[in-house]
């Protein structure tokens, strides 16, 4: 067992979907263009921000979604050469940019559609000069990257960034081993779930609804 487990609790009831979150991923890892390891997906209409049902009888909800950082995650399993791989002390599933092939297998097994994103060309920005952080990894052409946690800002002691610029409060991070943490105290107190939890993966994304 990892020394940590990290873990990411999205709450239903608060996201307002303004998608905050995405934007500031995409800042803060200097994705290039046409990139997003963070989505919010709208639970109703067809379209975005549609409600499903006929009025007065509508109802709607939003979701993100991003890398599951499983505990039993099948994209590590599939890839031939390490590029993907479960960091030992915290539970973090890592995309090594310098060792990825870019043979897609592990978009191929993730059961997360979308969550993966592969640069089929040599990455592009509608700004000529980076954004976000000194430490975020150089992207990479023909290579997969994902979500990351924010690696690179945990070890300065802060929360990734999709989880400090939320105006609603909806996100939660935190260590699931430690029973004293607010992750656990909320999985205690509130009723969750875990995307396709029936497959085995062991989300380190949880759902409170």
């Amino acid at each position: 067992m990892a020394k940590k487990h990290l873990v990411m609790l999205v709450d239903l009831k608060r996201c307002i979907g303004c998608h905050t979150c995405a934007v500031a991923c995409k800042l803060e890892n200097n994705l290039p263009n046409k990139i997003w390891w963070n989505r919010v997906l709208t639970v109703g209409g067809q379209e975005m921000d549609t409600p499903q049902g006929v009025f007065p009888n509508v109802k709607m909800q939003y979701m993100t979604l991003s890398c599951q950082h499983c505990e039993n995650p099948a994209c590590v399993k599939v890839c031939p050469v390490g590029a993907t791989y479960k960091r030992e002390e915290d539970g973090i599933v890592i995309q090594d940019y310098d060792r990825c092939i870019g043979c897609r297998y592990c978009i191929v097994a993730c059961p997360y559609t979308g969550v993966r994103q592969f640069n089929w060309q040599k990455p592009e920005y509608d700004i000529d000069f980076p954004v976000g952080d000194a430490a975020v990894p150089a992207h990479q052409y023909n290579v997969v990257e994902k979500c990351t946690f924010c690696y690179h800002r945990l070890a300065k002691g802060l929360d990734p960034a999709c989880v400090e610029v939320c105006p609603a409060r909806a996100r939660h991070f935190g260590d699931l081993n430690d029973p004293n943490s607010e992750v656990s105290r909320l999985l205690k107190r509130r009723s969750h779930f875990q995307l396709l939890g029936e497959k085995g993966t062991g989300p380190s994304v949880y759902y409170l609804t």
